[in-house]
Order: structure tokens, then C-alpha cells, then sequence
């Protein structure tokens, strides 16, 4: 079992940069692979990054690769979201889960999630 805590969303202008975090309880947390996903009001979850268990491999969706980075530090039990010159559309709220067996895209197929934190990006 994995329990995810996300933290650091909050307000941000438009080409602002935020980091967010996501804290992972439980002893297996090194053998999970990590995505990130997020919704936007009155839209579906979509998919974001995604970091391999030893942070070899990481995947982007085509709207945030070359801006956002994901990280992940076993030792702490964390997995980190930066985020640069973010832009009004990138509102919405973020979610970490977490995959035993599966690295990639696919929302379905991660087990564990989080409760989501809130980014809000101003023009």
C-alpha cells in the first residue's frame, strides 16, 4: 500500500514557476513508478510526467515537455514536479499516483493517488 500527499500549488502568474511535491508513505515506495496527472474544470484527467522507479526513464506529455521537470528522491520518499514559464492553460488540479507494475500514459493503470493540489496560473 502507498499513500500520496501532494503540496505546493497556490497562485501564479502567467511565466511564473511552481514546484510540487508529492510525499509517499509506506516502505515500497521505491518500487513504484510515479506519474503526475491533472484535471482542469470540466475536462478529464490528463496525463502529465512519469518517472520510473530509479528515475532512469521519465515521460512527458507533448504540452509540458521542455517546461515542467519530474524528480524523484527514494531517500525521502519523494517525487518533485517543477514547473517553468507556466501558462494559463496549465491551471488545474494535480494529482501524483503511483504504478507497481505499469510506466507510462495511461490513468487507468496507476493504483494509488493522491488527493490533488490546486495550481491556478493568471494571465
Amino acid at each position: 500500500q502507498v499513500q500520496l500527499v501532494e503540496s505546493g500549488g497556490g497562485l501564479v502568474q502567467a511565466g511564473g514557476s511552481l514546484r510540487l511535491s508529492c510525499a509517499a508513505s509506506g516502505r515500497t515506495f521505491s518500487s513504484h513508478n510515479i506519474g503526475w496527472f491533472r484535471q482542469a474544470a470540466g475536462k478529464e484527467r490528463e496525463f502529465v510526467a512519469c518517472i520510473s522507479r530509479i528515475g532512469s526513464n521519465l515521460l512527458y506529455s507533448d504540452s509540458v515537455a521542455g517546461r515542467f521537470t519530474i524528480s524523484r528522491d527514494n531517500s525521502k520518499n519523494t517525487v518533485h514536479l517543477q514547473m517553468n514559464s507556466l501558462k494559463p492553460e496549465d491551471t488545474a488540479v494535480y494529482y501524483c499516483a503511483a504504478a507497481r507494475n505499469y510506466y507510462g500514459a495511461a490513468l487507468r493503470q496507476f493504483e494509488y493517488w493522491g488527493q490533488g493540489t490546486l495550481v491556478t496560473v493568471s494571465e
